[in-house]
């Protein structure tokens, strides 16, 4: 007997979408990037490119060029794991997840003992499958890179993710509490991790108010030391309880366009509110998330011009703008 036709708006349809509209919104949020410093170091200590360009006063390379540069190098010593996760990090910012998934497996190949290694081909697995869920091999990913560091914070953000998307909400919950526990106050991805408990949690009829006002999270570091790419990952606003419910009734590509609208509606914010580094930092980087090379040099400029009489701010989104690879 053949399973009855799923309407459009059937419950499972729509927590599919739901799902699914939580894994595009990880490719933007911090939490999918946390911990990825590919510009910071090599293995055999060069400086990348884009790094030395903000230190020279040139231009920085586009995403692209960073890619045929690690291409090239990889031909010459395929056996660098490192600049093997710095390409599959660059296809990952290019949105080529499949590419990415590929260089990572390699990574992981040649230096399997490290953990961001695992979670890093964990999310490109993620993000390259159909979109609805965390695949097996992902997980898999996911768990090695635990085994090895039992804090990694993005592989226990999507294996939460998948808890929740198989129906374990409060479990996935309890995993996000956890994580956020673990999270110093002052990284750029700690109101991120607030946003999605707070989400899942109304979308779910789950109260927990209380334990989000007690919830202590760890000590701030003072001044992450990777501080402007690191920032560079923050997330843009999450989506309201209103605006999730009505992305799952959508096909993907409105999906996609709904994500766009919200980026839009940051860079409105910034024309009538330009003195937020941050926010100029998350609109760079969600612009390089969705394609958007020419509006992430527009923002880049935009930021620059308004910070043009603070240095130290300036130095910063430049920082940001050469870890995303915005050239131009």
């Amino acid at each position: 007997m053949s399973e009855p036709e799923m309407s459009k708006d059937s419950p499972a349809k729509s927590k599919d979408n739901i799902g699914r509209i939580a894994l595009i919104l990880a490719g933007i949020l911090a939490v999918g990037a946390v911990g990825v410093q590919v510009y910071r170091s090599t293995a055999d200590d060069e400086t990348p490119a884009s790094v030395a360009s903000v230190q020279t006063g040139e231009e920085a390379p586009s995403v692209n060029e960073v890619i045929a540069g690690l291409e090239k190098k990889l031909q010459d010593n395929p056996d660098d794991a490192e600049s093997w996760r710095m390409l599959g990090w660059s296809y990952f910012e290019t949105q080529k997840f499949a590419e990415s998934a590929t260089a990572m497996k390699r990574a992981t190949s040649l230096d399997p003992d490290n953990p961001e290694y695992w979670s890093m081909l964990g999310e490109a697995l993620v993000m390259s499958s159909d979109g609805t869920q965390v695949p097996p091999d992902a997980a898999k990913a996911f768990d090695k890179a635990l085994a090895l560091d039992k804090t990694d914070p993005r592989a226990r953000y999507f294996l939460a993710v998948r808890k929740d998307i198989a129906g374990d909400h409060q479990g996935a919950i309890n995993d996000w509490f956890a994580l956020l526990e673990d999270t110093p106050a002052d990284a750029p991805y700690a109101g991120d991790v607030r946003r999605v408990i707070a989400q899942v949690a109304e979308k779910e009829g789950i109260d927990v108010a209380d334990r989000l006002a007690k919830v202590t999270p760890a000590a701030p570091t003072g001044g992450m030391s990777t501080d402007g790419p690191a920032v560079a990952t923050a997330a843009i606003p999450g989506p309201s309880r209103q605006q999730m419910q009505e992305a799952a009734s959508l096909p993907p590509g409105q999906q996609e366009a709904m994500i766009a609208q919200m980026v839009d509606g940051l860079d409105e914010r910034l024309k009538s509110s330009p003195d937020d580094p941050n926010g100029w930092i998350m609109l760079m980087r969600s612009r390089m998330q969705l394609g958007q090379t020419v509006q992430a040099q527009q923002a880049r400029d935009r930021a620059l011009a308004a910070f043009k009489n603070d240095g130290a701010e300036a130095k910063r989104i430049r920082e940001a703008a050469a870890a995303l690879g915005i050239g131009g």
